[in-house]
């Protein structure tokens, strides 16, 4: 792969990580930010440049219907199920054991289990992953971006017909998520993608 088809910092991300994982053994990574900024991107090239790597999607810990209730929703990072990210992957990364979490399908409403097992490297990425209550949980912490026009024509070729509802309903709410909780501010490391 080109240096030009990597990610502003790539190089520096990836040396962070090997001199993390040269003083701890195991390094989990989490990668934010706004839709469209290339995170399953980035976290794809982490696995393939890191042997024994596992990666996490945020999306799979999307509010169920039936916890998408108004007073939930009204939190910045609200519609993400961050207490099953915590007791379902983020604990059990550290306890060195396979283990088993169900991921949830938005297409089907419905549960599905995935038999994972810690890694040298884990990456979790997605927006909201970074949220306060899970930071403690990352070795390294990440916020990737890219311009607004670039984003766009990702999520217009990624998910055909839906480009209104991400402009209306989730764009606004990650932008509430990153102003309330500073993520940008709060990370090791700002890419641009």
């Amino acid at each position: 792969m080109k240096s030009a088809d990597l990610p502003n910092g790539f190089k520096t991300l990836t040396a962070r990580i090997a001199a993390l994982m040269d003083r701890d053994g195991q390094v989990t990574v989490g990668i934010d930010g706004p839709c469209g900024a290339g995170k399953s991107r980035l976290a794809g090239l982490l696995a393939g440049r890191f042997p024994h790597s596992a990666v996490f999607h945020a999306d799979d810990f999307f509010l169920q219907p039936h916890q998408r209730i108004a007073t939930r929703l009204s939190e910045p990072g609200g519609n993400m199920d961050r207490e099953r990210l915590t007791r379902e992957v983020l604990e059990k990364l550290g306890a060195g054991r396979p283990f088993v979490y169900e991921r949830f399908d938005c297409k089907c409403d419905a549960m599905v289990r995935m038999d994972a097992a810690p890694a040298r490297l884990n990456v979790v990425e997605g927006a909201y992953c970074l949220h306060p209550e899970l930071r403690r949980f990352y070795s390294l912490k990440v916020f990737l971006d890219a311009p607004r026009d670039v984003r766009l024509a990702r999520i217009a070729r990624r998910n055909p017909g839906q480009l209104e509802r991400f402009l209306s309903e989730w764009m606004p709410l990650e932008e509430k998520y990153f102003r309330a909780f500073g993520i940008r501010e709060a990370v090791d490391l700002v890419l641009r993608g």
